[in-house]
């Protein structure tokens, strides 16, 4: 394992842990609200701070971007962190959540774990080394289209919902022939089935970097396609994603494209 990815594991589990200890004391939590739906739990927060403590030890230098506590400025290295993605499913005790850590060196995606405590999943990639759950190799799907296809999505539900319409047109495009469109809550967790093939295809508007990062390194080192709305490759500034094995990929950029606000495209 890279050294690099061997700090990243070894804070997602320390998070990981964190998390799974409040798991079942969530009614004596102290929760907050960022914005309209959108929640930070003193768990958040504490995971956060043990992953950036295990990388700031290791690397110093290293620059970070974490959604609770933002950005702090370092070198050419950057580490992208979420401590707990699906803080909504895990204030409800809907077991689907996970710690999201991905290495960016020079704006490039090197490193990636995201690591499910509750099932003790750990899925892992290093560029050129491939995808793996828990030390197996895993590859997407090899799904020839939409056609039976089960598609991951999230479903927009903060601020005033201003692509809510456009989003429901590209999930009726979608749905035809497909096995069914799934939301469970944790983009990171969706890309890590995408790459692990439990699911073909995922799509989603209004991500932030540290909900995808690590997911993106994975799908791509698992065979997998990434892009944004158009398929073009603004999708980590962007924040709007589509990612498949790679015929279903295509259909679904196919099948989407009338659909795309101008505004997006």
């Amino acid at each position: 394992m890279h050294p690099m990815l061997n700090i990243a594991v070894r804070a997602a589990r320390k998070a990981g842990d964190i998390i799974a200890r409040a798991s079942d004391k969530i009614d004596t939590l102290k929760i907050s609200h960022k914005a309209e739906n959108d929640y930070v739990s003193e768990v958040d927060q504490r995971a956060e701070q043990e992953i950036i403590y295990i990388i700031r030890k290791a690397f110093p230098t290293h620059a970070i971007l974490a959604e609770e506590s933002g950005a702090q400025a370092g070198d050419e290295y950057e580490w992208i962190i979420d401590p707990l993605d699906g803080t909504t499913n895990f204030l409800h005790g809907f077991p689907q959540y996970a710690v999201s850590i991905a290495l960016r060196h020079k704006g490039r995606l090197e490193q990636a774990v995201v690591y499910d405590p509750m099932r003790q999943e750990l899925f892992t990639a290093s560029r050129g080394n491939g995808a793996h759950l828990n030390d197996k190799r895993i590859r997407v799907s090899d799904r020839r289209g939409l056609e039976g296809a089960l598609i991951g999505t999230g479903i927009p539900f903060r601020g005033d919902l201003p692509y809510l319409d456009e989003y429901l047109n590209m999930m009726k495009a979608l749905l035809p022939g497909s096995a069914g469109i799934r939301r469970p809550g944790s983009a990171a967790l969706d890309l890590a089935y995408l790459a692990a093939a439990r699911i073909d295809g995922f799509w989603e508007i209004g991500l932030k970097p540290w909900d995808m990062a690590a997911g993106v390194l994975l799908v791509e080192e698992a065979g997998g396609l990434v892009s944004d709305l158009s398929g073009g490759f603004s999708h980590m500034e962007s924040g709007n994603i589509v990612a498949g094995s790679p015929k279903v990929f295509k259909a679904m950029l196919q099948a989407i494209k009338p659909h795309i606000p101008s505004d997006l495209k």
